[in-house]
This record gives structure tokens, sequence and C-alpha cells, in this order.
């Protein structure tokens, strides 16, 4: 670990982000927070009465990764679907306040935007009910955003698939996004939903938890190493040039394809991370913050190890602080 990154050289990746641009692409969604205190239960059923005494409304799913890059100072787009209701109008009004584009953003008329509600008493979550449609987007909103890309992807340095499994994240606009940046030098981040990771291959790095990793390899992670053999398994078999699994408080594994030489096959390098919070209030959207920041990284010049390095900071910083959180490329210096 210490070897990894010097003070100096994370220093000079971090001031390159405001020259560093990333488009998001996925199901974006809103958080709706709803904060109270519990102080007796209702006579109406055995549940408690949570007394309202504030409430919020973040962004959501990839517009969270969206919101990590811009809090961190970096240029990005934001493609995905929203419903033609009050919640996609809104984000709409957040994104255009803040002078965000939203041309990548599609309005579906027949599904809703997808949102989260979340009551939570005394910082203790006590109910989240959603409203969701999975179906599939349509051809036509498919070609907006692969237009989208097309239309921005000389000035990217890396691209961010968020899969929320809410029907944006399908294999005809998978492989229109391969063809669309066949050639170019933008590297191409996988926050994965679905088991079958061949979904995503051709792209550059994925970033599963242990959870959806175990799932994908069919395999259970009982032992202290069985990470390893899960994280050699996956990239072994997919075709991903690195794989970076989240292990919420144990931290962060990487697992790179190296060549050894131009004769021989590669070789799979593994560098842990141990988890850098000091204490957790909130892990809320952290997997936003590690995909967001490992990808603006990337767009700056930062090796997969380098990348990896600061966003396991950056979630350290994140899981520290309650809801739906983001971290700035201030408190990411300070922290190094």
């Amino acid at each position: 670990m210490k070897n990894v990154i010097s003070s100096k050289r994370a220093l000079e990746i971090i001031e390159r982000f405001p020259r560093s641009r990333v488009l998001v692409i996925g199901d974006i969604m809103a958080d709706h927070f709803i904060w109270g205190a519990v102080s007796r239960i209702s006579p109406e059923a055995p549940v408690p009465v949570v007394e309202v005494n504030k409430e919020s409304f973040m962004l959501g799913g990839c517009a969270n990764v969206f919101n990590n890059i811009a809090a961190m100072g970096g240029q990005v787009g934001l493609a995905g679907v929203i419903g033609a209701d009050d919640t996609g109008r809104r984000l709409l009004g957040d994104l255009g306040n803040r002078g965000m584009e939203t041309k990548g953003i599609v309005v579906e008329g027949n599904r809703p935007t997808t949102l989260k509600t979340r009551i939570v008493a005394h910082g203790q979550q006590v109910v989240r009910f959603d409203r969701e449609d999975r179906r599939m987007i349509r051809e036509t909103t498919i070609r907006a955003i692969v237009s989208y890309i097309e239309s921005l992807r000389d000035e990217l340095g890396a691209l961010v698939i968020s899969d929320y499994n809410k029907g944006v994240v399908v294999r005809p606009l998978l492989d229109r996004i391969r063809k669309a940046l066949a050639g170019r030098a933008i590297v191409t981040c996988v926050d994965p939903k679905q088991r079958d990771f061949s979904l995503y291959e051709g792209f550059d790095i994925i970033t599963p938890n242990h959870h959806e990793a175990g799932l994908a390899a069919a395999a259970e992670m009982t032992g202290a190493d069985d990470h390893i053999r899960v994280g050699r398994k996956l990239l072994e078999q997919q075709n991903f040039k690195a794989l970076l699994m989240t292990r919420g408080e144990e931290g962060m594994s990487l697992f790179e394809k190296a060549k050894v030489d131009a004769n021989e096959k590669s070789r799979i390098r593994h560098t842990e991370f141990p988890a850098q919070a000091r204490e957790v209030f909130d892990v809320t959207g952290a997997g936003d913050t590690v995909i967001g920041v490992l990808a603006l990284c990337l767009a700056a010049g930062a090796s997969f190890r380098e990348a990896a390095y600061l966003a396991n900071h950056a979630a350290g910083i994140v899981v520290g602080k309650r809801g739906t959180a983001t971290v700035t490329a201030d408190e990411l210096k300070r922290v190094l």
C-alpha cells in the first residue's frame, strides 16, 4: 500500500480533475429522505409514529455518480431516462439550476422516474418505499443515448456505466456503446447489478461489491481469502482489464491483468486497500462515490492502482456522512 502512490503524485492527479471529462450512463433516480423522531407507537397498528422535522431530495442512482464527479470538480455529463412526472421535472430543474447539461436525459412518458423514499428516525432507517418501472427502455431512447455519446466522445477521458437494473443498462445499449467507442482512448468503467458479467465484457474495469462478485462467480465467500479466489476467477473468465471489488469494512481489492512479456499470457496482479473510514454513519451511495472518483482519476491519467487508492480514501470520507453524500477535492486532499 505504501508504494501505490506518493502524496505529490496524488495531488497532481487531483489538480487535473477540472480538465478531465467523464460521461455517466445508467439508471437515474431520486433519493427522498424524510427525517424525524419517534416518541410513541401508533394506536392503529404496532408501528412507530415518526414526527417529521425535515425532508431532503437528492440525485440518486447513476445521477449520484454524476453528483460525486461534479463535487470533485470534474467535467461530467449524464445520460439516462426519467419519466414525465413531478420527480423527473424536479430532477431536471435541479440540474438546470446548477448549470448542468441535460441533453443526455431522455423523457419516457410511459414510465415513472425512479424514486426511493427513506424514512429515518434517530439516525436509523425505519422503512423505504420505491416507485419504479424496470421494463427495458425504448429503441428510440437507446438511439438518443448513443447519439449523445457520439457527440461527446472526442472530449471524454472516461465513461461510467452505472447499472441499477432498472431497464436502462441492457444488451442493445451496451453493444452500441462498444461500437461507438471502439478504437478510442476512453477508459470504460462498469458498476454492475446483473449476475451475468458477460453482459459487460469488453469494458475496461468493473466494480462489484463482494456479494455481487460471489454471485457472478457462483461461489460462496466464507473464508478470509475467498475474495481473492473469486476476483481472480472472474478476471480470468471475463474480458476486463481490471476488477475492483468493494468489501465494506474490509476495504477494497483490485485485480489487474498485466503482461509478463510479449510471449506469455497475462498474469493477475492483486492489491489490497484497507478501509479508511474512522466512523461509519451511512453507507448509502458509497459505491457511487467509488466508481465516480475512480473514473475521474482514470480520466485524469491515473493508473488503476492509483485511482483505486484515491477512490478508497474518498469512500472512507463519504461513509462518515449521513444520507446520499458526496466528497470534494479539498476533503480528499486533507485526508491525504
